[in-house]
């Protein structure tokens, strides 16, 4: 990748990397789906690269973000968590984990994977902007609008739409690279390789 990358990620290499390898290439896989549920539901409030940071340790924390075990999560469970400096302290957020986990299953229990879920929301298609600089790229659309309330209907929480688009653009269900980066076109291809766009 070069230096025609999106300007958020210059000048760091953990995000330089997230970047060029992970975000906006459409994700499909319901674990993969689940953890950046969660984790976008840790940023909230702060920094993408402060999670980052502490991804592995929520690997380590959450049993690989396994939702049959945090489902099963006691309040003491989650009073130990909150001990933990490897993950953002907040027992709203560690909560939400729990609320979400179980949602997931609910979901799962009525015969739906959360990919497809998700991703019917926008007819199984990546949304693919042209973005030329970082002011072109919206906070929300109506599209995470409406998977915002469809979510909190659900049971699910700390998916407020700003939360839900940022996960659609991680999950590659939105291509807002920038026009101008390697990675735009490459997100195209992949989306087009999986039929998803």
């Amino acid at each position: 990748m070069t230096d025609k990358r999106c300007d958020w990620c210059r000048g760091s290499e953990i995000y330089e990397r997230y970047h060029d390898e992970e975000w906006g290439r459409p994700m499909l896989d319901d674990a993969r789906l689940f953890e950046f549920l969660i984790l976008e539901g840790a940023q909230a409030g702060l920094s993408w690269i402060t999670v980052l940071k502490k991804r592995e340790n929520y690997r380590v924390a959450f049993d690989g973000f396994d939702p049959e075990k945090i489902a099963r999560y006691t309040p003491r469970k989650v009073e130990k968590l909150l001990q933990d400096p490897g993950i953002i302290r907040n027992r709203l957020k560690v909560e939400s984990a729990v609320k979400n986990a179980r949602a997931y299953l609910a979901l799962r229990d009525d015969g739906q994977t959360l990919s497809e879920y998700l991703w019917g929301f926008i007819d199984g298609r990546a949304v693919i902007n042209q973005c030329r600089t970082m002011q072109d790229i919206p906070a929300s659309t109506p599209q995470s609008d409406q998977i915002s309330r469809a979510l909190k209907k659900r049971g699910f929480s700390f998916v407020g739409s700003t939360i839900m688009y940022a996960h659609m653009q991680a999950t590659g269900m939105v291509n807002d690279h920038l026009v101008t980066c390697p990675a735009y076109q490459a997100c195209i291809d992949e989306a087009k390789a999986q039929g998803l766009a």
